[in-house]
Parts: C-alpha cells; sequence; structure tokens
C-alpha cells in the first residue's frame, strides 16, 4: 500500500485526481488508512516483544535495542532527505529538518521504551497508561491542529508542527502507537487462551465498525451532556478514531487469514520493510542525488500507466530489497558497534 501509494500520488496527472470518480475515491480511501495502519502495527509488535522479553531476562537488552533502533531511524530520516549535491556546491537550506515517517517511527519507539521503564516494566500499568495517551492524543487534536512554534528552532518545532513542511508529526501518530501498545498487552495476556482468536477477530470487528460508525455521535452526545467545546471539534473532525476503526477492522480481517498469509514470500517482505522503505524513498524522490521519478516524470501519467508502474514499482523494490541490498542488517549492526562503542567510552 505505501509503494503503490507513494508511486501513484507522485506521478498522476493532476487532472485525473477527480472527488467524483468513484475509483479514485477508493483509492485514496485506502491510502489514507496506510499510515495508521503502518503506526498501529509498529506498535504492537514492538510492545508485545518488548513485554514478552520480560519472561526471558533480556527486557532489558530489549529496552536498550529498541532505544537505539529508534536512534537508528531518526537518523534514517534525516539522510534521506540530505541534499548532498546542493552541499556540495554550497547551497544550505533548512529543508532536509522536516519530519516524515521514519522519524516519528523513531521518536514514538524511544518514547515507548520510556513509558515501559516509567511503569516499572508493569504491564497493567504500562496497558492502561498506553491507552490513556491514545485516548488523549487523539481528543485533544483539535487544540494542536493548526500549532505554530515561530519561536522554537525547527530541528524541534517540526516534530509538533506541520508549518515548515512535515509530512508527519508525533503528535497525533504516536496515539497510533500507543493504541498498538495497548493492544499488544492483550495479545500479551490472553493470547494462550483456548477461544482468544475468536475473541479478538470478533473484538478488533465490532470496535472497528463502532468507531467508524458511532464515535462521532458519541462526542456529540457528550459535548452536549458536558457543555466542552473541544468535544464538538472532535466530532466535527473525527478523521483519527475512523482511521482507528479502519486499521482494527483490517486487523481481524487479517487475523481471521492468518494461516493463509503465512507464506515465505510475505514473511520476507516483512521483515525487509525498512530496506524496502528506504530503496523506493531513493527511486522516487531521488534521494541525496535531487534525481528521481519525481523529479524526472512529475505528475505526467494517466491511470493505467500509473497502474502498471506502481506494480512494476512495486515488484522491482521487493526484488533489489531481498536480492542485492541488505540495508537492515548492515545498519543494525552499524548501530549496535556505535552503541558499544559509546558504552565503553563512558564506562
Amino acid at each position: 500500500m505505501m509503494l503503490q501509494g507513494h508511486f501513484i500520488d507522485t506521478l498522476l496527472d493532476v487532472s485525473y485526481r477527480d472527488e467524483s470518480n468513484t475509483a479514485f475515491n477508493i483509492w485514496k480511501y485506502f491510502r489514507g488508512i496506510t499510515a495508521p495502519t503502518f503506526f498501529t502495527i509498529s506498535g504492537l509488535i514492538f510492545s508485545y516483544l518488548l513485554i514478552k522479553a520480560k519472561r526471558s531476562g533480556t527486557v532489558n537488552m530489549r529496552m536498550r535495542k529498541g532505544f537505539m533502533r529508534g536512534l537508528m531511524l531518526v537518523g534514517i530520516g534525516y539522510l534521506l532527505r540530505v541534499p548532498i549535491f546542493q552541499w556540495l556546491f554550497g547551497r544550505f537550506n533548512s529543508y532536509f529538518l522536516i519530519i516524515d515517517v521514519l522519524q516519528c517511527i523513531g521518536l514514538s519507539l524511544i518514547l515507548t521504551v520510556l513509558v515501559y521503564k516509567i511503569t516499572f516494566k508493569k504491564t497493567l500499568v504500562f496497558s492502561i497508561l498506553m491507552l490513556l495517551l491514545g485516548l488523549t492524543i487523539f481528543i485533544t487534536e483539535p487544540l494542536y491542529r493548526d500549532l505554530e512554534l515561530t519561536n522554537v528552532p525547527k530541528l524541534f518545532s517540526n516534530y509538533l508542527t506541520k508549518s515548515n513542511g512535515s509530512v508527519f508529526t508525533i503528535l497525533p501518530w504516536f496515539g497510533y502507537m500507543a493504541f498498538g501498545a495497548f493492544i499488544a498487552t492483550l495479545f500479551y495476556r490472553y493470547l494462550e487462551r483456548p477461544r482468544f482468536k475468536i475473541a479478538a477477530v470478533s473484538g478488533f470487528l465490532i470496535v472497528g465498525l463502532l468507531l467508524i460508525l458511532k464515535s462521532s455521535w458519541l462526542f456529540n452526545v457528550l459535548y452536549f451532556k458536558l457543555d466542552i467545546k473541544l468535544l464538538q471539534d472532535v466530532a466535527y473532525y473525527n478523521y483519527l478514531f475512523t482511521r482507528l476503526g479502519n486499521v482494527l477492522i483490517l486487523f481481524s480481517l487479517f487475523y481471521l487469514a492468518e494461516n493463509y498469509i503465512k507464506q515465505p514470500l510475505i514473511l520476507k517482505i516483512g521483515q525487509k520493510t525498512l530496506s524496502i522503505y528506504v530503496i523506493h524513498f531513493i527511486i522516487i524522490y531521488g534521494s541525496f542525488t535531487g534525481i528521481g521519478l519525481h523529479q524526472l516524470i512529475g505528475k505526467t501519467l494517466v491511470p493505467w500507466q500509473a497502474i502498471i508502474g506502481a506494480i512494476v514499482f512495486l515488484i522491482t523494490v521487493c526484488f533489489i530489497s531481498f536480492h542485492y541490498v541488505k540495508t537492515n542488517a548492515f545498519l543494525y549492526s552499524s548501530a549496535r558497534k556505535i552503541a558499544e562503542k559509546i558504552k565503553t567510552y563512558t564506562n
């Protein structure tokens, strides 16, 4: 979804972006739930492994590893936007400081580790706190929706405001990570129960539908009862809870089809997500060189060209990540070496 979404959005001719076209609206809708799914599943997987490490006594190592991985993702996020050739010719600007998905996920991993440490590694306390964090971040979204921090350095303000061009900001996106972490605690606590899968699939589906169909109504009801303007603002622009509902329905469908999608190829793709992200970013947006499909082709493709191109692009990026690039292993290895050197110097 990320690969085809970025390819089509970057290269489809603007004249075909017709809001009255059913096919375009379906594509746009599903593209809109890609990032929420990405963040929620990241929070679920990372938190589940973090909590599970407590059983084997490796939780401190897992926390250090998560912290370093978070820093690494932040670093890669910045690196992908470094305009090397512009810098070589003495042209500098602050555009590379804008925040994208990798920085947000990286910082979210770091925050998750810190919350887990603050809760003294108590799973129940961690579970409740992450749920409350997710709810608070989503409900207060109108308060920071148009936030501007003109007097704060862009290195920091770009994490909280889009006024300088940031694609993602830590608020509200950490909210999805928090909900993912909460779901992880449910899996950890109840996974071994005999009917857990049936309960999980049903729960995801029911809660997802309720969030999509009834969450705005609920906030309106609360507004009329409590007379809190914030609740009305949430109800009238309720994209966060709606998207979370979409994510939960996807979870229910994929968990239900678990036995059918556990294919070696799909599992291998799941292990190469960082490589795939880095490669696709370089090809589309021209990281480092400034020469990518965005610069070479631009928004010129008609729909059939965009669709065929997206399929070819998806296959090509996966092929490169499988056979020619060892990005994940190399980066993780480098991060571990740096961490070991820092530890040596600080001891």
